[in-house]
């Protein structure tokens, strides 16, 4: 029997060192749709032809740690003009700890990094988040 894989058992590396995050979102590659219709041709409607295809930006989502600073180190190296780029790599993992499907962000760097709300009546985990652009996206099956 081939049953839908869950989303809750994942893993994020990025640089060699792996990442732990509560949640992933974002993992979507689309295409730029153009329209054309010449001006002599009988149909009403215009032909529609493949653009550019463009990742979305991926958001990762985390508890605040007080020891782990390399979010906003990788964040905090960000120039005028220069910028690290590192590949990332999101494996759904079954419960052998085995890659089901991975997906590889390539030339990724963070463009907005956010740190949770704070609220002395809320009873809460402190939430930081990271997004990435990255220059595509590729998925595999093993």
């Amino acid at each position: 029997m081939n049953n839908p894989l869950p989303v809750f058992y994942f893993l994020v590396e990025w640089g060699g060192a792996r990442v732990g995050f509560t949640e992933v979102s974002g993992l979507t590659d689309e295409v730029a749709v153009f329209e054309y219709r010449e001006g002599s041709s009988p149909r009403l409607a215009p032909v529609v032809i493949p653009g550019v295809k463009r990742a979305a930006n991926v958001t990762l989502k985390r508890g605040m740690l007080t020891r782990d600073n390399e979010m906003f180190a990788w964040f905090d190296s960000i120039g005028m003009g220069t910028v690290e780029r590192r590949d990332v790599t999101i494996s759904l993992l079954d419960s052998g700890h085995s890659p089901t499907m991975t997906w590889m962000l390539m030339n990724t760097w963070p463009s907005k990094i956010c740190s949770s709300d704070l609220n002395a009546n809320a009873n809460e985990v402190a939430i930081e988040s990271l997004e990435l652009v990255c220059e595509g996206i590729t998925r595999q099956a093993p």
